[in-house]
């Protein structure tokens, strides 16, 4: 059996949802729904790692373990990176990042991820989904991924990659995909090897991800290994706006 750990970064602020991770889904914070949902995955260990001492105490009174990180962290993988640091984990340790508005992840994804990346020998694994819709192939906040024949990643972009030439040529618009088109959408779970997260808080930044906003072109730029598995189902949607949050507490409400 794949051993592993997982961490949630759960930073208090957000521009759009202020308190995110505090926010009441049927009697529980959201950020201890996404860590139930993570224990079920078979994890031996879910961390919460927050920025917030409120955060921090809510997730201990259910019991849940908590690490205090800093709050200047550029991104989650930097907190993953402190985490790794003050848990005192090995190198050889898997970690799998779950992100802290997700209370409705699939606990069965967590561990796909994870066993991807101790069956591939990666320093990194991510999940992706065929795209079969031609406006979530072109929209940009829907990211795709181009894989090399072994399941690596050859690039993460917000554009529509690859680009079936001949085919848009003939269909003005792109209102269709052609047949057997090999278009993925990334799915945002990450499994990290411990010994990457430490090397990850000293690599300089991209142009690449500047340019796309996309951080894990930092891991490509320096020529790291992504491993992608594919995903028999996407994810339910996470809790991003005052909107999504309705949606999720009415879910809780009837469960």
């Amino acid at each position: 059996m794949i051993q592993f750990r997982v961490v949630i970064p759960a930073r208090y602020a957000s521009t759009r949802l202020p308190a995110k991770p505090l926010l009441d889904l049927g009697g529980k914070p959201m950020v201890v729904r996404v860590a139930e949902r993570a224990l079920l995955s078979g994890a031996e260990e879910v961390v919460v790692a927050t920025d917030h001492a409120e955060v921090l105490a809510a997730a201990e009174r259910h019991g849940l373990r908590t690490l205090l990180t800093r709050s200047d962290h550029r991104s989650g993988t930097d907190r993953l990176a402190e985490v790794v640091e003050l848990a005192g984990w090995s190198d050889d340790t898997i970690v799998v990042n779950v992100q802290g508005d997700e209370p409705l992840i699939d606990p069965s994804l967590i561990a796909c991820t994870a066993e991807q990346l101790a069956t591939s020998g990666a320093e990194i694994a991510t999940l992706a989904h065929p795209l079969g819709e031609a406006a979530d192939f072109f929209n940009p906040n829907i990211v795709k991924v181009v894989l090399a024949a072994g399941g690596d990643a050859l690039y993460f972009s917000r554009a529509p990659i690859p680009y079936a030439r001949d085919h848009f040529a003939r269909e003005a618009g792109g209102e269709t995909l052609p047949a057997g088109m090999l278009a993925y959408r990334h799915v945002g779970l990450y499994a990290y090897r411990a010994h990457f997260l430490r090397t990850y808080s000293e690599l300089a930044p991209s142009p690449l991800e500047s340019i796309e906003a996309l951080e894990q072109l930092r891991a490509l730029w320096h020529g790291f290994r992504i491993s992608v598995a594919i995903a028999d189902h996407l994810p339910t949607a996470g809790v991003d706006t005052p909107e999504d949050a309705q949606r999720v507490q009415e879910w809780f409400k009837n469960v």
